[in-house]
């Protein structure tokens, strides 16, 4: 591996001395501000449930809640789950990993009227990957019910998206907002009987990206529907945002240096130039057993290049990014959660909410935005299990890296010779 002196990450100095102590004060009132009006708030009515029967569930959602493989409920799961059956706005964030795609279902299909067969919840997510894992914890857990449910995303038949919906009665939809405001805007997909509306990776949704269509969306919505969000990160802006549809929410939220993962362990290889870092990517494999893992770029460029150095170097690697056809996307996903393939080079658009259990390790070849860092590495360690993070830190990249540290208050550690016992 490529190696620099251990000081290598305190070469991030800076000159002006008044001017970085007039951003620190700055930084330190805002952060006081935000921690006043929106961490850890929770409502003083919320009950923690310890166990699924405790919720006075349906009994045919419980059969598919345990068939599911769910025994004991999660913390978000705990606290969430209840108020969303109860009618409450909610605003939940959790860390990833932790069932916050299980809170939102059970949830949601605790609250459907299984008698009415009109579109009763809305759900969306900003990727079709997502939207399909969602939809797919859907079917299992509704399992034993008569609850219908459907897949409104981009890169499926239009046409067999508006025949179906014409001549099912879905009682939830689960979507992308491009396709699902297609539908509701063409008058497709009938709102008026709504009851709740989830957002899923809500910090992603409430961005500069999303925003204007989830705004559009919001046209369609009634006014007496329930609005739950939930992610794993959730910002000052977007929390700001939230206020303005939302009644009275509860909110139940992490604070930031609670939000890196216990089971994950992250380290950083400094690495003096950019082109060594596919040496030290390939000395990696080469000294350990990993079961499967992502390894993280910042463009598609970089991450076609990647795969095609490392299938010459006869490693056997797929690659996702969203400019590839959906159908590919969905082989390349399908192949890696049943292990077909062990090693993923991805883009962000996999760096949320996306669940294959086997991932051991990710590893960030480019460092990513303090916000999506947490969302990366939660791709191990996932409900519990043992992860490990690895960061490729070039010298442009320590200021990246000093920032996400003081944004979740962790530490990450220059990487040990031995990594064997952390897998």
């Amino acid at each position: 591996m490529s190696n620099v002196k251990s000081n290598y990450m305190e070469t991030e100095k800076t000159n002006g001395t008044d001017k970085t102590k007039e951003t620190k004060e700055t930084k330190e009132t805002n952060k006081t501000k935000e921690n006043e009006e929106f961490e850890d708030i929770k409502s003083d009515e919320l009950e923690c449930f310890t166990t699924f029967d405790k919720m006075n569930l349906k009994m045919n959602l419980l059969r598919g809640i345990f068939a599911y493989g769910f025994e004991t409920p999660s913390p978000i799961q705990m606290r969430a789950i209840v108020p969303i059956i109860k009618g409450r706005d909610v605003t939940g964030q959790a860390q990833s990993g932790t069932g916050k795609t299980g809170t939102f279902i059970i949830g949601t299909l605790q609250r459907i009227d299984e008698t009415k067969k009109y579109t009763q919840a809305l759900i969306l997510s900003p990727t079709r990957e997502l939207s399909q894992q969602i939809f797919d914890v859907c079917n299992s857990l509704s399992l034993y019910t008569k609850i219908k449910s459907y897949l409104l995303i981009g890169g499926n038949s239009r046409n067999n998206d508006i025949k179906n919906i014409g001549r099912n009665n879905y009682q939830i939809i689960i979507g992308t907002p491009g396709r699902v405001f297609d539908m509701l805007k063409n008058k497709f997909l009938e709102s008026k009987n709504l009851e709740l509306f989830i957002l899923d990776e809500a910090d992603e949704m409430l961005s500069k990206g999303f925003l204007d269509q989830i705004y559009e969306i919001f046209q369609y919505i009634p006014k007496t529907s329930q609005v739950c969000l939930f992610s794993a990160t959730m910002p000052y802006e977007a929390l700001e945002i939230t206020d303005r549809f939302m009644n009275n929410s509860i909110k139940i939220l992490v604070k930031k240096e609670q939000l890196t993962l216990d089971g994950i362990k992250q380290f950083y290889i400094a690495i003096e130039k950019e082109i060594w870092k596919l040496d030290t990517l390939c000395d990696i494999y080469g000294k350990l057993t990993i079961a499967q893992s992502i390894i993280y770029c910042n463009t598609r460029r970089t991450s076609e290049w990647l795969k095609e150095q490392l299938e010459d170097r006869d490693f056997t690697v797929k690659c996702i990014h969203s400019d590839m056809k959906s159908e590919e996307r969905k082989k390349v996903m399908s192949d890696f959660k049943n292990g077909d393939s062990r090693v993923l080079i991805a883009t962000d658009l996999i760096s949320r909410g996306i669940d294959v259990q086997q991932v051991s390790i990710v590893i960030n070849y480019d460092i990513p935005g303090k916000e999506t860092y947490i969302h990366r590495i939660g791709r191990s360690g996932r409900y519990g299990k043992k992860g490990l993070a690895i960061n490729f830190v070039t010298y442009d990249d320590v200021r990246k890296l000093k920032t996400i540290q003081e944004y979740y208050n962790t530490e990450i550690e220059e990487m040990p010779e031995d990594i064997s016992v952390y897998i």
